[in-house]
């Protein structure tokens, strides 16, 4: 191999980049294992591509004896380009000058996944895996599980969840023994100790009894999983878990392939490393480290990672992965592989730095080689933080889209802002306080179009369909502005489910108690033992054979349950149809389309891009597998809605909008303004602890964790052990909090804006400030920032506003919009004068609607039914959220 490079001044001046000597250091490293902890916004792609570039051009290795890889095709596809261009900068590769006989070769890139896919079509077959097998998209794992599911024989006493619920949590048990390599058998020989143990435990509690129940409904979702796992193979078929865990199985029993594997890859780069799973690890240190045997290879690995950006441990990495990377991949010798750092950010701007390192000094006391960031010189006092702590959430909204309103009529962009949230639940808000401002703005990712009404409203029909029991749905239809129904024949339709639940064979039981029952219901509690709101609905078409109730509904309430029953009842003979059938007939029959053209233009706009975006969602789903049904989709889209768990690859369009997104969908990506709302106590940091394995079925116990050593354990069932358990499991959530919070808060290149508020939308006490929020007061009253609003805590014996407000005598169902009604009943007319037409001049076309005809003589017209004057059934009823909040 020639040589083109000997020092390093070449490399700066051939890529025209002046590297710092931290970044010099690991470019140049020899070819040994090596971990570089990389500060946020340090250069590490930079310094990757510029390490290929040093091994090639110094003639250590030839190009395609490179091997890198990284999560997302798109950070493949970048690392990959900025590789080929720096070899075509630094004179490695002459794209002008090939021999058709000598090719020059390329680095191989790519994601984790596709290279564990590739060594299974290699070299599956030597732990018996046919090459016929084909990976499963997630489409067809929602679908299969959803089969499974359905046609399995029960029963299941202790599985109590809904349907849809139950497919992602089967889902996410078999990932997470895939995960953490655990075979079924040692998961239910676990689950059996651990209930013969708390056969004689005093469980005091509540939740400490729900252990044992949790152990047992651990066990029937596992033999689920044990059935799913059977129809993937029965079909030859792997999901992205079985290509990981199978790809570690070959690299840990086949000493072979590893060899195979160092021979063609002489370097490795590993990005990203922070967020292996342990599988992941176990795999890839098989083969290019400590290997199966325990002799060290001495391969030149080199890792890239930042573990206070280690932010998806609810997701299966394993931040220890990273810290333990010298133990596992050790050098020829033995001795553990070198460390470096990087820690000049030459991102944002200097005093940002300062806030964003004052909150990282808890996690660089954890682990070794993180260093506080510094900014490039010169850029000291660059960059700004405004923050502002409002009255209430509405004033907060409102602050914030004024300042990006300000912002974009003052020159910037609005593609170089972003929002990022701890949740998606303030997203309908701000979606509509920066449209109202005319302000272009995008809703990225699926889980966030899940919270916005057009997207909700559809979903909510689809969960009625697919379960009579999603009293929560059906409740959000009902006091909607489509059927308006009021507060007095609401709480009577509930009085009819309690009655129906009653006359239910609970009735008989000495703890019945129906409006607990009811209250189960409503919540989702147990849906397989009460009688739903849906069911009440039926009896306005099919009573039964049961004796009238005789409760006083209004005439229009009756007529309008019976013809939501009759609409109901229609969708559901077609559920067995092509999901993308199915969402088009939900739509028709609802008229959410037509509710979107009558719309203000702005905001209509902005719905229809909502609607198509998450039809796109289905259509990719239904493509992959042209079977795909509603009750996969609802799994699906439940999974996604927690934590957009590895389903939703969705990144910001290159549109120029402000992004809105949620803030663990921001890592790796950088604006000029990110503004920060919600940072308020128990919203960001999360007071929430992640799913405990004490509490949820679909969680793998601790103890059976790949990663065990880095986790909170129950050292005894009582109250105290559980006591101390929780406290951990807090802690530990408030170090993933903390991460989170680092990540956030060093997306900005220039301005940092954050706000908080006192009295939330619901709430009783008030929330205020949390440590995060502090942290920037504390920052911009040091000189580093300005300091916008900062309202005073409320007095004790205040209340919210926001309940007054709700409290106050107020039109349920809420008056319609004037403008609106009037479109909409403008266009009803000239619909129906076409159909009058038609119908005058000879037959109706086979597909339209019957024109209106005169009622027979003992019926009243249909105008002269008893309808109040604007009655949503004229086609009249804004749609949700224009004039009322979602239920």
């Amino acid at each position: 191999m020639s040589s083109h490079l000997t020092d390093p001044e070449q490399l700066k001046e051939l890529l025209g980049i002046p590297f710092t000597p931290e970044q010099t250091a690991c470019i140049t490293a020899p070819p040994a294992p090596q971990v570089i902890v990389a500060g946020a916004g340090s250069g590490k792609t930079t310094v990757m591509a510029a390490r290929v570039v040093w091994l090639v051009g110094t003639g250590q290795v030839a190009p395609e004896q490179v091997l890198g890889l990284t999560f997302t095709n798109k950070a493949a596809g970048e690392l990959a380009e900025r590789v080929r261009k720096a070899l075509v900068a630094a004179g490695v590769t002459d794209p002008e000058v090939i021999d058709p006989d000598h090719p020059p070769g390329e680095p191989s890139i790519s994601t984790y996944h596709a290279f564990a896919g590739r060594l299974l079509t290699e070299h599956g077959l030597r732990i018996g895996l046919e090459p016929t097998t084909r990976l499963l998209a997630d489409a067809t794992r929602f679908q299969l599980a959803a089969r499974v599911l359905r046609e399995a024989p029960g029963p299941y006493p202790a599985l109590t969840r809904s349907f849809p619920t139950l497919v992602s949590d089967l889902l996410a048990l078999d990932a997470e023994l895939a995960e953490h390599l655990v075979r079924p058998e040692q998961l239910a020989e676990y689950d059996t100790e651990l209930l013969r143990e708390l056969e004689s435990a005093k469980l005091s509690n509540a939740e400490l009894r729900k252990i044992p129940e949790t152990a047992e409904a651990r066990r029937e979702l596992l033999s689920l999983t044990r059935r799913y796992r059977e129809a993937k193979r029965s079909r030859d078929l792997l999901d992205f878990g079985d290509q990981i865990a199978l790809s570690a199985q070959l690299a840990l029993t086949r000493p072979e392939v590893g060899a195979i594997l160092r021979e063609e890859y002489r370097v490795v780069l590993l990005d990203e490393y922070q967020d292996t799973s342990v599988a992941q690890r176990l795999l890839l240190s098989a083969l290019f480290g400590g290997g199966p045997d325990g002799v060290p290879s001495g391969h030149a690995v080199t890792a890239v990672g930042d573990p206070c950006q280690a932010i998806y441990g609810w997701r299966g990495a394993s931040v220890a992965n990273l810290d333990d990377f010298p133990s596992h991949f050790p050098q020829a010798d033995g001795a553990p592989a070198t460390r470096y750092s990087l820690s000049e950010n030459r991102r944002s701007g200097g005093r940002l730095l300062h806030l964003a390192n004052g909150l990282a000094e808890p996690l660089r006391a954890m682990h070794e080689g993180v260093e506080a960031l510094r900014p490039a010189p010169g850029a000291e006092r660059d960059g700004l933080v405004r923050c502002a702590l409002l009255r209430t959430h509405t004033e907060e909204i409102d602050w914030l889209a004024d300042s990006i309103a300000h912002l974009v009529r003052t020159g910037k962009a609005p593609g170089e802002i972003a929002i990022l949230c701890r949740t998606a639940g303030d997203f309908p808000q701000i979606q509509a306080a920066l449209v109202a401002r005319d302000i272009p703005v995008e809703v990225v990712g699926l889980s966030g179009l899940l919270h916005l009404p057009e997207v909700a409203d559809l979903v909510a029909v689809c969960e009625v369909l697919q379960d009579p029991g999603a009293n929560a749905s059906l409740v959000r239809l009902l006091t909607g502005p489509r059927w308006r129904i009021g507060p007095r024949d609401l709480a009577l339709l509930g009085r009819r489910a309690r009655l129906l639940v009653h006359r239910a064979s609970h009735g008989d039981d000495e703890d019945f108690d129906p409006d607990r029952r009811l209250a189960e219901a409503v919540e989702g509690v147990d849906p397989a033992e009460v009688i739903s709101l849906a069911d009440a609905l039926d009896t306005f078409l099919d009573s039964g054979g049961e004796e009238d109730d005789r409760l006083p509904f209004s005439t229009e309430a009756r007529i309008r349950f019976a013809r939501l029953a009759t609409e109901l009842r229609e969708l559901r003979r077609s559920l067995s149809d092509p999901l993308m059938d199915v969402l088009h007939r939900v739509l028709g029959a609802t008229g959410l389309e037509v509710e979107l053209s009558a719309s203000p233009q702005a905001l209509a706009a902005r719905r229809r891009e909502t609607l198509a975006n998450f039809l796109d969602v289905a259509a990719r789903f239904a493509a992959v597998d042209g079977e795909a049904t509603l009750l996969a989709f609802l799994g699906f889209l439940r999974t996604a809605a927690q934590y957009e768990k590895g389903l939703d690859n969705a990144l910001p369009g290159g549109e120029n909008t402000v992004k809105v997104l949620t803030a663990h969908k921001s890592k790796g990506l950088e604006w000029d303004v990110v503004a920060v709302p919600g940072l308020v106590s128990g919203q960001f940091p999360s007071g929430q602890s992640r799913d405990a394995w004490t509490s949820q079925s679909k969680v793998l116990p601790h103890a059976l964790r790949g990663d065990t050593a880095t986790l909170p354990v129950i050292h005894s069932f009582d109250a105290k052990g559980l006591k101390g358990f929780k406290e951990e499991m807090k802690e530990h959530q408030h170090t993933e909090e903390l991460r989170l919070g680092y990540v956030t808060f060093t997306r900005p290149r220039t301005l940092l804006l954050g706000s908080g508020h006192w009295w939330g939308p619901s709430q009783k006490k008030t929330r205020g400030p949390s440590g995060f929020l502090h942290a920037l007061y504390e920052h911009c009253a040091a000189g580093h920032g300005e300091i916008e609003a900062w309202a005073d805590e409320p007095a004790e014996d205040e209340e919210n506003p926001a309940l007054a407000e709700s409290a106050a005598d107020h039109a349920w169902p809420l008056p319609l919009d004037d403008t609106a009604l009037t479109r909409r009943r403008a266009a009803a007319e000239t619909v129906m004068a076409h159909l009058t037409a038609l119908a005058e001049q000879g037959p109706v076309p086979d597909g339209y609607p019957a024109a209106r005809q005169p009622a027979p003589p003992d019926e009243p017209p249909f105008d002269e039914e008893p309808f109040p004057e604007d009655d949503p059934f004229l086609d009249d009823a804004p749609f949700p959220d224009d004039d009322a909040p979602p239920a």
